[in-house]
């Protein structure tokens, strides 16, 4: 793995370095105030821009900053949620059972926020202006791998309606996806991250704070993975596309892990 990530970095580094050369071109042509700065000013020698010391008679005003208004507490029909619905809304799906006994993806107590959304009219609603405004907030419990979704009425922040499925696996939420980085971190198969980090950086990898990270849903197929990760798609596995801090890509799609297990394994290519 080491070898060939290494090369995938190769190939990273330089299209970086052309793209910052393309955007520094960008730049140079669209700034403003840049015209003129290499020409000569005449018998001085210097450029217009370092002679002149203040602003021209037809200078714009400085601008004004304006304070952003204030959110307010509720939205409207399909406003996006505030942060003061966000809250409620959250603390309403978590009362009761849920919270009490389920288990998020670090094994705490709780099961583990993936998202909440303003939920769609119910029938009858959609063109009713003082319709009730409803979000659906997805949990995922690793206490018994299943997928939680409550609907609560923002008018009342009563919840109205709960959806439980296995089997069903949206895509992996920030903190899902930097714990798969640290148990891919502890692992044997992570070697070859750590090293390419250390190749890229000079520095040692020991957290996942120190990359970049985003992941998808691995699914098991029939005969396409090791036996370690049959039970993916029962299970929360994922995989993850790694980059470095402000660096490069590091290849870590051919390796998977399972956060329900909380096991690591690499795919064959064959």
């Amino acid at each position: 793995m080491r070898e060939k990530v290494r090369r995938h970095l190769g190939k990273v580094l330089t299209g970086a370095a052309l793209e910052a050369a393309g955007t520094a071109a960008m730049v140079a042509v669209t700034l403003p105030g840049t015209a003129g700065a290499g020409e000569s000013g005449g018998a001085g020698g210097g450029t217009r821009a370092a002679r002149q010391t203040g602003p021209g008679p037809d200078a714009a005003p400085p601008g004004v900053v304006e304070r952003a208004p204030a959110e307010a507490e509720r939205g409207r029909g399909r406003d996006p949620l505030t942060d003061d619905e966000l809250g409620r809304v959250e603390k309403a799906a978590l009362a009761g059972r849920l919270s009490a006994l389920g288990e998020n993806v670090t094994g705490a107590r709780g099961p583990q926020r993936l998202s909440i959304d303003l939920a769609e009219p119910e029938a009858g609603e959609t063109d009713d202006p003082d319709a009730p405004r409803r979000a659906d907030v997805a949990f995922y419990d690793y206490k018994n791998d299943t997928l939680v979704t409550k609907t609560v009425n923002l008018g009342t922040g009563k919840v109205e309606r709960t959806d439980t499925r296995r089997g069903a696996q949206p895509p992996p939420s920030r903190a899902e996806n930097a714990e798969a980085a640290r148990l891919l971190i502890a692992s044997p198969i992570g070697a070859g991250l750590k090293a390419d980090y250390k190749d890229a950086t000079g520095k040692d990898l020991t957290s996942p704070d120190q990359l970049e990270l985003s992941g998808g849903i691995y699914r098991a197929a029939p005969g396409a993975q090791p036996a370690v990760l049959d039970a993916c798609g029962t299970h929360r596995c994922v995989r993850l596309f790694s980059k470095v801090r402000n660096g490069p890509w590091i290849d870590t799609r051919d390796l998977v892990i399972d956060l329900s297990a909380r096991k690591t394994a690499a795919l064959d290519r064959g």
